[in-house]
C-alpha cells in the first residue's frame, strides 16, 4: 500500500465534501453539514501533519524486521493501522460526495461516522508520536525500551488518560479482517452487557442469558456502546475478566463448538497425583533425574490434563490410564462399540498449554482447534490444564506444566504414542509456558522435546513500552488495562493463594438450579423491551444521554483538550506544538508490577540470559501483524538466531491475538491456523529429530557430582 496515494486521496476527498457542504446549497441538513465541514477539515489538517511523520517510518522501519522475507515489527504495524483508518475515512467520503443529494442519504448517520472516523484518526497520530519517541530513543534495531522507565511510565500515563471510546464505537474493529468485525462486535457488546450484572446475586449462566437479552441498545448506539466498554475496560478487576472468559467453557457454548468441531474418539480429562517421577538423562540415560510434583504456594498436588485422539490407540483405554479419570472405564464408549478398530500408538506426541492471560479458561476453551489438529497431524494430544492465577501465580503453572511434560515421556505408551517425536505447543501464555518449560527441561537434564510452535506467544510479561503495545491502547481483546492486570497476577502482585479442592471446577457455579436461571431470563426479557421504549435507562450507573448530548460532550472533550497543557517527557514535548489528542473523562489506573519476578528469566524468556537459552529445540513462531505482543515475538526470534539457535517466525495479517481460538470464524483464520498446524508438522517430520548433544550445564554437572547412582 503506497502511503503517498492514499494522502493524496485523502486530500482530494477532504476538499470535495468540505465544497459540497460549504458553499451554497439546497441540502435539508444544514447543521449535519456544518458538523461534516467541521471533521473533514480536522482530518485534512490531521493527515497533512502525518504525511511527513508516515514517510520517517516507512524509510526505517525494515531495520526492525526479523529478516528481509518477514516484514514485520511494531512500527510497520502502528503504519498499517493508520492506512487502514484513512482508508475507511476515503472510502466513506467518497460516498458522501456522491450521495448526499439523494432522497435516501442519511445526513446525520454519515456525519457520526466521519467525527467517529476523525477521533481516531487524531488518537493514531498520538499513538505515532508516541512511536517516534521511541524510535528515538531506542537502540538501533531494538523494539523495546528496556532500560529507560521514563518511556514505559509515559506509556502507561498516556494509556490512562486518551480517549479511547472512539474505537469501540462505530469504529471498532476497523484495522481487522472484515469477517472479524461482526464477531468482535458481538464480544464487545457481550461484555458491556455482561459487566452490567457482574457482582449481583445471579449463577454465571444466568448472567449470560440476562446479558444477552440487555444488549439489544448497545447494537443500536455505537456511541454508548464505545463509552460503556472503555469504562469496563479500564477500571473492572481481575475477576471480572476470568468470570467472563470463562463463559466460553459453559455447557451451551461447549456444546455449540462441539458440534461445529471434528469428532474425536478420544477425548477426556486426568488428574495425576503428586509423586515422584524418575526419568533417565539425556545424555546419560543409565542415569535418572528426579521429578518432584509442583510444591509451589501450597505444597504438592494434583496436576489436571486433557487427552484428545481422533482415533483410539493401544494404550489409551487401558485400564492403568482411566484409572487416571474421574470417570473411570465410562469414559471412552467409543471402546465398547465393535466397530471402533484400535489402531498402533504414534510415533508422535503433541503436548499442549492453553492460553487465557495465565488467569482463565482450560483446555475445555480450545477444544475446537485442538480437535481439528489430532485430525490433521493424526497424532494424540495431552492439553494441560495448569493452576491459574492470580491464585495460583509464578511458578506454579511452570511447575505443573513441566510436571507433566515429564510424566507424559514416562507414561507415553498410556497416551496412545511412542514418543519418538515429541512436539510442545501453545497460544499467548500457553506460548510462553512452552519455551519456559523448555528452559526447566534443558536445566534439569532430560529429554528436550524435538520442537515448540508458539502462537503469538507472551515473552515479555513486563509493561516495557514497545510499538506494538501502543495498540493496547486501540485494540478491543487485548486493551493494556486487562493485560496489565494478568502479567501482575501471574507474577503475584497482591495474590491470595488458596489451596483448590481436588477435583473442583470453576464453573461449577455456573449450573444452578433452573428456576434462578429462568427469572434471570424474564428479567432481562422486561429490561431489554424497556431499552427500546426509554432511551434515557440507565446502565451501570452510567447516564445514557442522546447521541446530540453525547456529541455535545465530544465536542467539550476537544475544547478541553485543547485547554490541556502539552505533556513533556524527558525534557522535551512529546507532541508537537498545537496538537493535543482526546482526553477521557473516565481515567484509568494502571499499576505497572514493581516485583523483580516479572523480570524473572522464567517469566520473560526474552530477558533471559544467553545460557539458559541455548540448546532450546527448534522454535517456530506464527504471530500476527496487528497483535499487540507482535514485538514479543519478533525480538525473541531475533535473539535466537543471533545465538545461532533454530527459530523461524511468520507474521499472519489482518488478525487479532487468540485467532487460534477463531479458526472456525473466517477464511484468514482457518489459513493461520493451518499455518500453525504445518509448523507441528516441519517439527514432527524434521530428518534430525533430537536436537544435537550439548555440553552439560552446571547444573547437571553438580547433580552428577552429588548423585553418582543417579
Amino acid at each position: 500500500m503506497d502511503y503517498q496515494v492514499v494522502f493524496a486521496a485523502l486530500e482530494t476527498v477532504c476538499e470535495d465534501v468540505v465544497s459540497l457542504m460549504s458553499g451554497p446549497t439546497d441540502l435539508p441538513y444544514g447543521t449535519v453539514a456544518k458538523r461534516l465541514v467541521t471533521s473533514m477539515k480536522q482530518i485534512q489538517e490531521h493527515g497533512r501533519a502525518l504525511k511527513p511523520v508516515v514517510r520517517s517510518f516507512t524509510a526505517v522501519y525494515h531495520h526492525y524486521d526479523f529478516d528481509a522475507q518477514t516484514p514485520g515489527n511494531g512500527y510497520r504495524t502502528l503504519v498499517k493501522v493508520l492506512l487502514s483508518c484513512l482508508l475507511h475515512i476515503i472510502h466513506k467520503g467518497r460516498y458522501i460526495a456522491s450521495n448526499c443529494n439523494s432522497a435516501f442519504f442519511r445526513a446525520d448517520h454519515n456525519s457520526s461516522e466521519i467525527e467517529a472516523y476523525c477521533s481516531a484518526l487524531c488518537q493514531l497520530r498520538a499513538l505515532l508520536h508516541l512511536a517516534q519517541r521511541l524510535l528515538n530513543d531506542n537502540d538501533p534495531g531494538k523494539l523495546y525500551s528496556l532500560h529507560d522507565g521514563d518511556l514505559s511510565r509515559r506509556f502507561v500515563q498516556e494509556y490512562s488518560s486518551m480517549h479511547k471510546a472512539c474505537f469501540y464505537g462505530r469504529c471498532l474493529g476497523f484495522q481487522f479482517s472484515p469477517s472479524l468485525r461482526p464477531f468482535l462486535q458481538t464480544v464487545v457488546i457481550s461484555m458491556i452487557s455482561y459487566g452490567e450484572t457482574y457482582g449481583k446475586q445471579q449463577s454465571g449462566l444466568g448472567m449470560a442469558a440476562l446479558s444477552l437479552l440487555t444488549s439489544g441498545k448497545y447494537v443500536i448506539d455505537p456511541e454508548l456502546r464505545g463509552i460503556e466498554f472503555e469504562r469496563i475496560t479500564q477500571n473492572l478487576d481481575l475477576h471480572f475478566w476470568k468470570s467472563f472468559w470463562n463463559l466460553t467453557e459453559s455447557g451451551l457454548i461447549t456444546g455449540f463448538s462441539r458440534i461445529a468441531s471434528r469428532p474425536v474418539q478420544v477425548n477426556f480429562t486426568l488428574t495425576l497425583p503428586p509423586v515422584t517421577l524418575h526419568l533417565p538423562l539425556a545424555l546419560d540415560p543409565s542415569l535418572t533425574a528426579i521429578v518432584s510434583p509442583p510444591i509451589a504456594h501450597w505444597g504438592p498436588g494434583p496436576v489436571h490434563m486433557r487427552l484428545i485422539s481422533w482415533e483410539l490407540r493401544e494404550g489409551q483405554d487401558s485400564e492403568e490410564l482411566l484409572a487416571f479419570s474421574q470417570n473411570g472405564p465410562s469414559t471412552i464408549s467409543a471402546s465398547h462399540l465393535p466397530w471402533v478398530q484400535r489402531q498402533p500408538r504414534s510415533p508422535w506426541l503433541l503436548i499442549h498449554f492453553h492460553g487465557g492471560g495465565f488467569v482463565a479458561q482450560t483446555s475445555k476453551s480450545h477444544e475446537n482447534y485442538l480437535r481439528t489438529w489430532s485430525k490433521e497431524l493424526n497424532v494424540p494430544i495431552l492439553s494441560v490444564d495448569y493452576s491459574l492465577s492470580p491464585e495460583a501465580p509464578f511458578p506454579r503453572a511452570l511447575e505443573e506444566c513441566f510436571y507433566a511434560y515429564c510424566w507424559a515421556l514416562k507414561n507415553c505408551h498410556l497416551l496412545g504414542s511412542t514418543a519418538e517425536r515429541v512436539c510442545l505447543a501453545g497460544d499467548s501464555a500457553g506460548g510462553n509456558l512452552c519455551i519456559t518449560v523448555s528452559m526447566k527441561i534443558i536445566s534439569s537434564g532430560i529429554r528436550i522435546p524435538d520442537g515448540i510452535m508458539a502462537a503469538y506467544p507472551a515473552t515479555n510479561l513486563t509493561i516495557d513500552a514497545s510499538p506494538s503495545r501502543l495498540l493496547t491502547l486501540i485494540d478491543p481483546l487485548l486493551p493494556l488495562g486487562v493485560l496489565t492486570k494478568c502479567l501482575n497476577a501471574y507474577g503475584g502482585a497482591d495474590c491470595q493463594t488458596v489451596q483448590p479442592a481436588v477435583g473442583s471446577s470453576s464453573l461449577r457455579d455456573q449450573f444452578r438450579d433452573t428456576a434462578v436461571l429462568l427469572g434471570d431470563l424474564t428479567q432481562g426479557a422486561s429490561n431489554w423491551i424497556q431499552s427500546f421504549l426509554n432511551p434515557m435507562l440507565t446502565s451501570g450507573g452510567l447516564h445514557l444521554p442522546s447521541s446530540t448530548q453525547r456529541s455535545s460532550q465530544s465536542n467539550e472533550t476537544r475544547r478541553v483538550s485543547t485547554n490541556t497543557p502539552t505533556p513533556n517527557c524527558g525534557g522535551y514535548t512529546v507532541y508537537p506544538q498545537g496538537f493535543e489528542p482526546l482526553r477521557s473523562e473516565c481515567l484509568a489506573f494502571i499499576r505497572p508490577s514493581s516485583s523483580p519476578i516479572i523480570r524473572n528469566p522464567f517469566v520473560s524468556p526474552v530477558l533471559a540470559p544467553n545460557n539458559l537459552l541455548r540448546g532450546l529445540p527448534p522454535v517456530h513462531i506464527v504471530a500476527s501483524a496487528l497483535d499487540a505482543l507482535l514485538d514479543d515475538s519478533v525480538m525473541f526470534a531475533k535473539k535466537l538466531r543471533d545465538m545461532g539457535q533454530p527459530v523461524s517466525l511468520t507474521v499472519v495479517e489482518d488478525l487479532p491475538h487468540g485467532f487460534l481460538s477463531l479458526s472456525q470464524l473466517a477464511k484468514e483464520t482457518e489459513v493461520a491456523a493451518e499455518i500453525c498446524v504445518e509448523q507441528m508438522r516441519k517439527i514432527f517430520q524434521q530428518e534430525n529429530p533430537m536436537p544435537a548433544l550439548r555440553k552439560r550445564s552446571k547444573l547437571e554437572e553438580t547433580y552428577l557430582s552429588t548423585n553418582p547412582s543417579g
